[in-house]
């Protein structure tokens, strides 16, 4: 697929926005009309290294699951995720998330995502509707981030680690 660009206006500070998507956890909440059943790969689910597994909801997808973790982490400005999706993880997948200040006390969210089908008929999947209903989703989940972060509605549920913490201060940042 080639890269595609979305931009949405938060009205928060940018230390704000970063803050919150630095914790992959917090991602089923504002995803979770696309992107469901989120499972977290690891105890701590902020910072670099954190991920989660999830269900793509795409047409034409018999083989939904995909991951994606935090690889590269520059503070306040950029967040990138790479993962994989699709049959046999076949599928490379990269989403950069760039925020910027508006110069009004907000933050300009940027997000590129992009796939890397292996297979013809991976490509053919994605070329006759999963690149327009991935391009929607995110749409759809930038808006609903925004919603949150300013007024604290349409809130999702938050992912979890499976059977509850491990330590007492399990999701908490230091």
């Amino acid at each position: 697929m080639q890269p595609c660009t979305i931009s949405q206006k938060i009205d928060r500070p940018i230390s704000v926005v970063f803050d919150y998507l630095s914790d992959v956890a917090n991602y089923s909440e504002f995803t979770e009309h696309f992107l469901a059943e989120w499972r977290m790969t690891r105890e701590e689910t902020f910072g670099l290294g954190a991920g989660g597994r999830f269900r793509e909801d795409l047409p034409f997808s018999r083989f939904g699951w995909g991951d994606m973790a935090i690889v590269e982490y520059a503070e306040p400005r950029l967040i990138v995720l790479a993962g994989r999706s699709g049959k046999y993880n076949r599928i490379r997948t990269l989403t950069v998330l760039q925020l910027s200040d508006d110069g009004n006390g907000g933050t300009e969210l940027e997000l590129t995502t992009e796939t890397r089908p292996v297979l013809p008929s991976d490509k053919f999947l994605e070329a006759i509707a999963q690149n327009r209903a991935r391009k929607r989703g995110w749409r759809k989940s930038l808006k609903r981030l925004s919603r949150i972060l300013e007024h604290n509605r349409d809130r999702g549920r938050r992912a979890t680690i499976a059977g509850g913490a491990r330590k007492p201060a399990t999701g908490l940042r230091a």
